[in-house]
């Protein structure tokens, strides 16, 4: 079974080794034919502490890591322009 892999921006970097990571899906409303936009936000595990907020990263579903943690920074896409 392939690895799940998804796209999303940095939203908070406060905690250690984790970062929390924003992801929108759009879909088309059942009836109404609007295009929705829904947003989750996933806790993942970045062990270098490499992200910063603003950044676009891939993250990669993985194992259990804590009671919330269940994906791991593949890799940075674009860093933020925001200066911090």
């Amino acid at each position: 079974m392939p690895v799940k892999e998804k796209v999303g921006i940095v939203v908070s970097n406060k905690m250690q080794k984790t970062i929390v990571v924003k992801v929108e899906s759009r879909y088309p409303h059942p009836i109404y034919s609007k295009t929705m936009t829904k947003t989750r936000k996933y806790l993942a595990h970045d062990e270098m502490g490499e992200c910063s907020i603003g950044d676009q990263v891939l993250v990669q579903e993985c194992r259990p890591l804590s009671k919330r943690k269940r994906w791991t920074l593949a890799k940075v896409l674009s860093k933020s322009s925001l200066v911090n």
